[in-house]
């Protein structure tokens, strides 16, 4: 097995447990959703199966490229979550305790994610 094959099997996991998690920890997910965007159970539950479905998709070389490029988009999709969570210094959720420099490291990191699908493009 090559790192590209073993990365992508990383991957697709990756995005399965996560999309599980939206429905596990829905509250988490919830709170960090930027209040100017309506519906918020729903973009919660939209965002959880994407990646569930997405994340299925990369063990099929035939929408791989696919799967690859809708996980680039969801994770656009999601980035204002990132960032309002960031801009409130994690006050959304207050339990976490998560220092400053955790949640610009969070935004960071969306960028190595989307590199990462792109890599399967």
């Amino acid at each position: 097995m090559t790192i590209k094959e073993f990365s992508l099997i990383i991957m697709a996991i990756f995005y399965i447990i996560a999309g599980l998690n939206h429905f596990k920890n829905a509250e988490f997910y919830l709170r960090i959703i930027p209040p100017y965007l309506p519906f918020h159970k729903w973009l919660n539950w939209i965002s959880g199966v994407a990646e569930i479905i997405l994340g299925i998709m990369l063990f099929f070389p035939t929408v791989r490229s696919l799967a690859a490029w809708g996980i680039i988009a969801l994770l656009i999709a999601v980035f204002p979550a990132n960032i309002y969570h960031f801009t409130t210094k994690g006050k959304t959720i207050p339990e976490l305790k998560a220092p400053v420099w955790a949640l610009a490291l969070r935004l960071a990191f969306q960028f190595v994610f989307v590199y990462w699908a792109w890599i399967y493009t």
